[in-house]
């Protein structure tokens, strides 16, 4: 069996943009362009996991396939996995959580991550882009991953932490990180039944709860570098940039 599927967890409730999913680009909401970038990389079926009614029925307008959740998840993952054991439990291998505010993410960094994830032995597998604006390092808002070593074309590299912000850094191994992850489903099955560790809570990063219990996160080079929206400030970036493509 080998299947894949993408989950975009999405939800109204974000603190720092209220109703972010539904935030307009180009007329059509975030959380749409986001759906169509999953279904354009062909890499499976797609799935919106989301507690809104509201998000729920404008993915199915759109033609899309939406999971109702609980309201209470603390993590996107935790969320995901609930979409996957009611839709697809036994039919799937690998299993994407897609964050819903990538509105430019390239379809072809979603299918350049199966494919490494399909040829490597690792728990979960991510994306990363060059820092090309030296301000990201210092930027609250930007996740970074350090890897442990550089990473060129179609390397799969071990990530060795995320962070926020940090003192000390060496550059030439940190990048921006790029919210997508590819779990195996035995992989997502073990991190959802971890305790929230300490240092995820501190830097409110999920990830690090499956780098603080020991499993193996890769990290892959995407050949583009995907806006994230986290403000309003993001999204009139992110419509700009879409603007020219």
């Amino acid at each position: 069996m080998k299947n894949t599927v993408i989950i975009i967890p999405t939800r109204l409730g974000a603190k720092r943009f209220p109703n972010k999913p539904l935030a307009k680009i180009g007329g059509v909401p975030m959380i749409i362009h986001v759906l169509n970038r999953a279904k354009e990389s062909k890499v499976g079926e797609v799935l919106v996991a989301t507690p809104d009614d509201e998000i729920f029925q404008i993915v199915k307008e759109n033609g899309g396939k939406a999971v109702l959740t609980k309201p209470d998840h603390l993590s996107g993952s935790d969320r995901v996995y609930e979409a996957y054991t009611k839709e697809l439990k036994n039919n799937v291998d690998l299993i994407f959580n897609l964050q819903g505010d990538l509105p430019n993410l390239k379809s072809n960094s979603i299918s350049k991550l199966e494919k490494l994830m399909r040829s490597s032995d690792c728990d979960i597998g991510t994306l990363a882009s060059p820092i090309v604006d030296k301000g990201e390092i210092t930027d609250m808002n930007v996740v970074k991953v350090e890897t442990d070593e550089i990473l060129k074309d179609d390397d799969f590299f071990n990530a060795k932490d995320f962070f926020r912000i940090k003192k000390d850094l060496n550059h030439k191994k940190i990048y921006h990180h790029i919210g997508i992850y590819a779990f195996t489903n035995i992989a997502l099955t073990k991190y959802v039944k971890l305790a929230r560790s300490k240092l995820e809570i501190k830097r409110n990063l999920e990830q690090l709860r499956a780098l603080d219990n020991n499993m193996v996160i890769k990290v892959g080079l995407s050949d583009s570098i995907p806006l994230s929206v986290d403000t309003e400030e993001d999204l009139i970036k992110v419509s700009k940039e879409m603007d020219k493509s």
